[in-house]
């Protein structure tokens, strides 16, 4: 029999992505379970080895578990062909092509229509390569070097390369924090289309949260050669994310602990902040509003870097909410709402006086005050810790699009929630008290100014999140947004009356009736 050793020098191991030590038949058989986690339905995984490597054991304890039968019967389908075995998520489609001729004879078996839809394990895939999905993972199991247990050679190809990378790196991640036997449980998504969480539960019940947010793909040029992702100053990467947590946490706020990190793959085990809500069947719950607005006082009362740590030798600059920033998201509404919602177009002409107008009542707040905007300080991104003191009641998360910009828009922000109606009397008696609770520690804090730029940053705001809310529902499937969109307009309504927007109020009338009908001036009859 040829050893370890041989087999491995047959190889081009330089070329595979993930080389797993299996000690035993104990390891095998868990190794196979862990990557089921990470297969879904479409998912092609290809296994190979010599007589005695584990193929059998490996393809037992795959199948079992993506059945979740773990007492499941699983025969070798040598004879068959295939064996395919229900799963909860989707079909398993268990197949030996070494009978086989070659991929012409998988089209008389249905075997795309068979597999579209499910995982399939294929042995001895190289009698009909040709014929096979080329984004796949490919297994080879081999004797390890001195006849000592079993490797695993794991190479992604296609769009498999780059799951495959993650895969390894969160395995990495979890080993090396403790959490690698933790149940992972998956979380509902926020808006974004690129970064999603699950919650890791250890047996004896203590949790994390896995964020998954690799490196933001660069977007089409959409002005000046940059991307809107750019321009918009959204996070591209986790070191945002990672800055922003080691600064409010410096400041004694509760972010999450970061238990581990992997910054080039995107991926941070955090401290699980809970799930209780500032809000409840009823709407804000005014007492936990109240302290989330008391956060921002002291938060903008406290001078503040505007560089802040990520790892040894890595620093994040906090970029400004400038007006390009503010300007491209406004124009949101243009792009997204008024075709899909209006059901219209702007004329060249009107977007243009749009923008100027913008670009006349965003320039007093460009003028302003800066101070850390955090910009998604909303009700589903604030979390009660009421076993926590004081401020620290109130748990922070998803702020790694911070800027540096207005102290007014993050009030706007939590006063006029997007997905949670406040209401009037509500926000008026919070915006007084951040007033009074700013002028208690700064005797220079301008409060008819801040009352400007309030209503300035708050239909900006309301603005964009109605382009936003459109382009979640005609771009990314996310249709549960548009029953938000009554509730914005009535906010940026609201922020139209203010006497600093009395221009933009005309454009909105003259261009966008339905949001700002006209005013009608005839007296009413006796």
């Amino acid at each position: 029999m040829v050893n370890g050793l041989a087999r491995m020098s047959e190889l081009d191991v330089s070329q595979a992505a993930w080389i797993v030590s299996l000690p035993d038949h104990e390891s095998t058989e868990d190794f196979a379970r862990k990557l089921a986690e990470e297969l879904k339905a479409g998912d092609l995984v290809t296994l190979s080895g010599g007589l005695g490597a584990g193929k059998t054991t490996f393809a037992r304890a795959l199948v079992r578990t993506l059945a979740n039968e773990p007492e499941l019967e699983v025969p070798s389908p040598t004879f068959t062909l295939m064996q395919v075995y229900d799963g909860p998520l989707c079909p398993i489609v268990h197949a030996d092509f070494y009978r086989l001729s070659g991929g012409y004879e998988l089209v008389e078996l249905g075997w795309e229509e068979m597999t579209e839809s499910a995982i399939a394990l294929v042995e001895w895939p190289e009698r009909a390569e040709d014929a096979l999905n080329p984004d796949h993972l490919d297994i080879r199991l081999d004797f390890a070097p001195g006849g000592q247990g079993r490797i695993a050679m794991l190479t992604g190809t296609g769009a498999f390369a780059s799951r495959l990378q993650r895969i390894k790196a969160f395995r990495n991640l979890v080993d090396r924090c403790g959490w690698s036997e933790a149940v992972r449980l998956p979380m509902s998504s926020d808006a974004s289309v690129i970064r999603s969480y699950e919650r890791l539960i250890k047996m004896n019940g203590e949790t994390a949260l896995l964020m998954i947010s690799p490196p933001r793909p660069v977007g089409p040029p959409v002005r000046r050669g940059k991307p809107y992702t750019t321009i918009a100053k959204l996070a591209e990467t986790v070191h945002a994310f990672v800055a922003m947590d080691k600064g409010l946490r410096a400041l004694g706020f509760s972010a999450p602990y970061i238990y581990g990190e992997d910054l080039d793959a995107g991926l941070l085990l955090i401290e699980d902040l809970g799930a209780d809500p500032v809000v409840d069947e009823n709407g804000p719950i005014p007492e936990r509003y109240a302290e989330a607005t008391r956060l921002l006082v002291k938060l903008h009362s406290t001078e503040l870097p505007q560089v802040l740590p990520v790892a040894d030798g890595v620093e994040h600059e906090i970029p400004p909410y400038d007006l390009e920033a503010m300007l491209i998201e406004v124009e949101l509404l243009a792009d997204w709402y008024v075709p899909h919602i209006i059901g219209t177009q702007l004329s060249g002409s009107a977007r243009a006086e749009f923008v100027n107008l913008w670009t006349e009542a965003l320039g007093e707040i460009l003028a302003g005050p800066v101070t850390w905007t955090l910009r998604d300080y909303h009700s589903p991104n604030l979390i009660w810790m009421g076993e926590r003191e004081g401020l620290q009641r109130v748990g922070l998360i998803d702020f790694q699009d911070a800027t540096l910009g207005s102290p007014a828009y993050d009030v706007a922000s939590l006063l006029q929630d997007a997905r949670v109606t406040v209401p009037a009397e509500l926000e008026l008696k919070l915006i007084g008290l951040y007033a009074r609770e700013r002028k208690a520690a700064d005797p220079a804090f301008d409060v008819a100014g801040f009352a400007r730029a309030y209503a300035i940053m708050a239909a900006q705001r309301a603005t964009k999140i109605l382009g936003i809310f459109a382009r979640l529902d005609r771009r990314d499937g996310k249709p549960h947004y548009l029953k938000h969109l009554p509730r914005i307009e009535a906010y940026l309504t609201r922020n139209l009356a203010h006497p600093a927007l009395a221009k933009l109020k005309v454009w909105y009338e003259n261009y966008l009736p339905r949001l700002i009908p006209l005013e009608d001036d005839t007296p009413p009859s006796s």
